[in-house]
């Protein structure tokens, strides 16, 4: 059985960014990583105009019953054929990618930690923080280079949804998580830590282990008090 790990927090808050470039030092080999992004509904048949006015950040824009059998799937080592979201489109594309699920699933994207039945499916939760600011540069700048958006659409688009859901619905979500990293600034120890829980997780995996709860903080002290001394030492 895959050992499923969900990693939510605020957009850009740098959950795509940080979960590849784990799963690239881990070896891609070994990782599964889903973006909840691809589980929009399909909208094939609501036109352009209402497409664009659709609160993409609220869970109702999500196929809730789809994502959980497939990551319920990926959990019991079977393989699944997941939609592929179009942002330019508002829509899911025509095509469609097959997984097949390796020792370890991470699955990433806002609402990660939201819904009870995709949080009950995770062995880990993890909540990536980041201050308002920075997330909204980090969109400003992904929207207009990687989806096409224009200034005054991202603008009005954070305005509206994006900062209001965050506030009502995402933030709250950070409530579950078992781990909670600070993404702020470009030098920081996210990817560090993010690559020794997951390094972790896996050699778990891998001896068929389950999490036994401890109420003491052997946890920090014995698993990332090296990540920080390796830190100090490349300084």
């Amino acid at each position: 059985m895959a050992r499923i790990i969900l990693v939510g927090g605020g957009s850009s808050s740098g959950k795509s960014y940080l979960t590849r470039k784990v799963v690239e030092q881990i070896g891609e080999d070994k990782v599964t990583r889903i973006t909840i992004d691809d589980y929009y509904k399909d909208q094939s048949k609501v036109p352009m105009e209402q497409r664009i006015t659709v609160n993409y950040d609220h869970p109702k824009a999500f196929d809730w019953e789809l994502m959980r059998k497939q990551i319920f799937d990926l959990k019991n080592d079977l393989p699944i054929d997941k939609p592929v979201y179009d942002f330019t489109v508002h829509n899911r594309s025509d095509k469609v990618e097959h997984i097949v699920p390796k020792k370890l699933v991470v699955v990433e994207g806002i609402m990660a930690l939201v819904n009870r039945g995709l949080r009950d499916m995770g062995d880990l939760r993890i909540f990536i923080s980041a201050t308002p600011e920075v997330r909204f540069l980090r969109r400003f700048i992904r929207d207009h280079k990687e989806r096409g958006r224009s200034y005054e659409n991202i603008v009005n688009q954070y305005i509206k949804t994006v900062a209001p859901m965050y506030e009502e619905i995402v933030a709250p979500s950070a409530n579950y998580a078992d781990l909670i990293v600070n993404n702020d600034g470009i030098q920081n120890l996210a990817l560090e830590v993010l690559t020794c829980v997951f390094q972790r997780e896996l050699e778990m995996a891998n001896d068929g282990l389950d999490h036994v709860a401890t109420s003491s903080n052997e946890f920090t002290e014995d698993v990332l008090s090296s990540v920080f001394q390796e830190s100090e030492i490349k300084e």
